[in-house]
C-alpha cells in the first residue's frame, strides 16, 4: 500500500484495484489534504471520521459509505473515539458495464460525490467483502488483479441491492465548522474573482488572523493555499474542456499574473499548462 500512498502525493493514476482496511487512533488527522485521478470508496466499519469534502463537512458513522470521484478534494479528522475505515482505490474502467447500468438510476452515479448506508442487517457481509479485498491484496500473484475486479463488481452489486441511498446529503456539520464550511463556500462562488483573506473572513464573519488558524484546523490547509487548489482545479478542467489560450484560462480563474499561474501550476501537476492540455 505504500506506493499507492506515493501516488496519491505525486497525482499519478493507479495501474490496479487497491484496498487497505486499519484503525485511525483518535486524535488523528490526515498529514495533508489531496486529492488524486482516480476513485476512492470509503467505509466506516465501526466509530466516527469527519469529513471535509466538496467545500462542506460530514460526519461519517458505522455502515456509511463515501465514494469520492478523481481529483476531488478531501481531508479527514478522527476526533471522536477510535475508528476502524476501509478504503478502496480504483479507476472507472475497473466497472463492467452491466454494473454501471444497475447503478445508473442514481443518475450516473460515479459522476459525484456520494454517501449511502448500510443497514445494520447487511453491515456484517459487507465488512468481510471488503476484509476479503484486502487480504486479495496482499496475496499479490497473477490472479489478484483479476480476483480484486471480481470482489469489487460484487461489492457495488451488493450495494446497489442492500443500501440506502438518500436522495439528498444534508451536511452533519459540527457548530464550530459552520464559519470554516461558509468561507470554503465564498472560495468556491468567487474563486475567479481577486479575493482577499479579508473578503473571505468577513463571508464567515471571523477576523482573518482567527479564520487562518480555524480554516487550517478544520480544512488541514491555509485559506490562501485553498484558494490556490480550487483556481488550479478549475483551470485544469478549462484547459481539456476549452480552446482557449493559457492566459485567458489563467485571468478568468483568478489569477492576476500568468507566470505565477504557469509555475503554480507546474509545481502541482508535474507539467506547464500546455503539457498538461496535450
Amino acid at each position: 500500500m505504500e506506493n499507492n500512498r506515493n501516488m496519491r502525493k505525486t497525482e499519478k493514476m493507479i495501474d490496479k484495484i487497491y484496498a487497505e482496511s486499519e484503525v485511525k487512533e483518535s486524535g488523528y488527522v490526515m498529514p495533508s489534504p489531496h486529492c488524486h485521478p482516480y476513485f476512492e470508496l470509503f467505509y466506516i466499519e465501526n466509530g466516527v471520521c469527519r469529513f471535509f469534502i466538496k467545500n462542506n463537512m460530514y460526519d461519517m458513522h458505522t455502515g456509511d459509505f463515501m465514494l469520492i470521484p478523481p481529483q476531488m478534494f478531501h481531508y479527514t479528522r478522527y476526533l471522536f473515539g477510535d475508528c476502524k475505515r476501509s478504503v478502496v482505490f480504483f479507476r472507472k474502467e475497473d466497472i463492467a458495464e452491466p454494473v454501471k447500468q444497475l447503478l445508473s438510476q442514481q443518475t450516473d452515479f460515479f459522476s459525484e460525490m456520494r454517501i449511502f448506508q448500510v443497514p445494520e442487517v447487511y453491515q456484517e457481509q459487507i465488512t468481510a467483502l471488503l476484509l476479503q479485498m484486502v487480504k486479495e491484496e496482499k496475496i499479490g500473484d497473477e490472479r489478484s488483479p483479476l480476483m480484486l475486479q471480481t470482489l469489487l463488481q460484487e461489492l457495488f452489486l451488493r450495494c446497489s441491492r442492500e443500501c440506502i441511498f438518500p436522495q439528498d446529503i444534508l451536511p452533519n456539520i459540527h457548530t464550530t465548522d459552520r464559519q470554516i464550511v461558509q468561507a470554503a463556500q465564498f472560495i468556491s462562488s468567487h474563486y475567479m474573482e481577486h479575493i482577499t483573506t479579508a473578503d473571505i473572513a468577513r463571508a464567515a464573519d471571523y477576523s482573518p488572523n482567527y479564520l487562518s488558524r480555524k480554516f487550517r484546523e478544520a480544512a488541514g490547509i491555509g485559506v490562501h493555499k485553498y484558494l490556490l487548489f480550487i483556481r488550479l482545479r478549475h483551470a485544469a478542467l478549462e484547459l481539456l474542456a476549452t480552446d482557449d489560450s493559457v492566459t485567458e484560462i489563467a485571468l478568468r480563474c483568478g489569477f492576476s499574473d500568468g507566470n505565477y499561474f504557469k509555475d503554480a501550476f507546474k509545481k502541482k501537476y508535474g507539467i506547464t499548462p500546455r503539457a498538461y492540455r496535450k
